[in-house]
């Protein structure tokens, strides 16, 4: 019996030796801190984002496509419209490493040019479309009532046409061109961010710091733009991302049908449609852009996924 209670005693002293050892957290006195990150942080959303493999595939194919689309000038040997009849139907081969056209243009060229237009368009029309679409599905969201019904009834004019006929349809207004295919592509897109919005501020409207802010009077445009829309952005974030890829996708269609970026500026989607002609005698002239376009849209779709799942890990599958 002595001998049993010697040996919880000594138990007892060890764990209190290694109680000792610990800060008040839980922390080792002498060893470096557990680095904790608060979920949503932005260091949280970095870390989870950078060790999803999908992710990190997208940045580097997107980062890949962007490299050579600034160094364009310097890799490429052939301006993108300079015509050689000699060097027409060309397959790849060491003077032209994607081969030629129809024109005997050189498609290494012509896609790294290309890209500029389709990344720009993307992007361009994507900020525009969240800018706007944020502030309107603000302001339904917050005030609600009979603003909230006016501009939901208002943007649902919009949404019911698909959005590619809807595209096409503002560029038939508009006419072609680089800023012309943004402007209809940012219009476009606001329905979606705006609804979005205004399905996240509902969501917070009656949360303790709103009402806080509303007791102490605090400014309407303030209330909106400091507390409601950074507290409600997250899912955004996502939105944008999957949206640039959709947007480059339907810029590249637009200039397919003839109402986007016109020749001789090398869009992927004009590419496409200048060689569909030739697609069965000379695939490679649409392949290359083909390629292109599947590469970016997949980029920036695995960066949103990636980004859905740290914001939200509930969505994952």
């Amino acid at each position: 019996m002595p001998e049993e209670i010697r040996n919880e005693v000594m138990e007892r002293q060890e764990r209190s030796h290694e109680g000792k050892g610990k800060g008040r957290h839980g922390h080792h006195r002498h060893g470096k801190p557990q680095d904790s990150v608060k979920p949503g942080s932005l260091k949280y959303v970095w870390r989870s984002v950078s060790h999803n493999k999908g992710a990190v595939i997208g940045m580097i194919l997107l980062a890949l496509i962007v490299v050579l689309c600034l160094l364009s000038p310097i890799i490429c040997r052939y301006g993108y419209a300079e015509m050689n009849i000699q060097d027409w139907y060309q397959t790849p081969n060491p003077n032209h490493l994607l081969g030629t056209d129809q024109m005997g243009r050189d498609l290494l060229s012509r896609v790294l040019y290309g890209a500029r237009y389709t990344l720009i368009i993307g992007i361009t029309a994507t900020a525009m479309s969240a800018v706007l679409g944020i502030l309107l599905g603000a302001v339904a969201g917050y005030f609600g009532g009979f603003v909230d019904s006016c501009v939901m009834r208002f943007l649902d004019l919009f949404q019911a046409f698909p959005t590619l006929v809807l595209a096409m349809a503002f560029c038939a207004v508009f006419g072609t061109g680089v800023d012309k295919c943004i402007l209809a592509l940012g219009i476009t897109g606001i329905p979606g961010f705006a609804r979005l919005m205004r399905a996240n501020i509902l969501r917070i409207a009656n949360m303790e710091y709103i009402e806080a802010a509303k007791t102490i009077n605090c400014p309407t445009w303030k209330t909106i733009l400091k507390h409601i829309i950074p507290n409600s952005i997250s899912p955004v974030i996502v939105e944008i991302a999957m949206t640039i890829s959709r947007n480059g996708l339907t810029s590249s269609s637009l200039s397919f049908l003839g109402l986007g970026v016109q020749a001789p500026k090398p869009e992927w989607g004009a590419m496409l449609s200048e060689a569909r002609s030739y697609i069965r005698d000379y695939p490679h002239m649409v392949i290359v852009p083909g390629i292109f376009i599947v590469i970016t849209v997949l980029s920036f779709n695995l960066i949103g996924d990636a980004f859905r799942d740290a914001l939200d890990p509930t969505l994952k599958d």
